[in-house]
């Protein structure tokens, strides 16, 4: 491209800036896909992470009520109690 602003500018002139152009925002459109991925990748982790820890309490919660009910059976066999429906 010519360095006089205030020469013409060509069609080949044109047909270069819009090529620099479309490279130019080609790359930011795909760093910034880069860094909305990464992002996410994060927030996915983290949330992966508390529902790991979630699903373990509610396994052990469930454990416990399965004590919990089989402590409440003997108890009644031994008063001799039918079980409550």
């Amino acid at each position: 491209m010519n360095d006089d602003r205030n020469a013409p500018a060509t069609k080949g002139d044109l047909v270069e800036w819009g090529t620099r152009t479309i490279e130019t925002l080609t790359k930011v459109i795909r760093d910034s896909q880069a860094e909305i991925l990464d992002a996410f990748s994060v927030c996915v982790e983290a949330v992966h992470t508390q529902m790991t820890a979630r699903d373990r309490t509610y396994a052990g919660i469930g454990e416990r009520l399965t004590i919990l009910e089989e402590r409440l059976v003997k108890v009644e066999e031994k008063l001799n109690m039918p079980p409550a429906a």
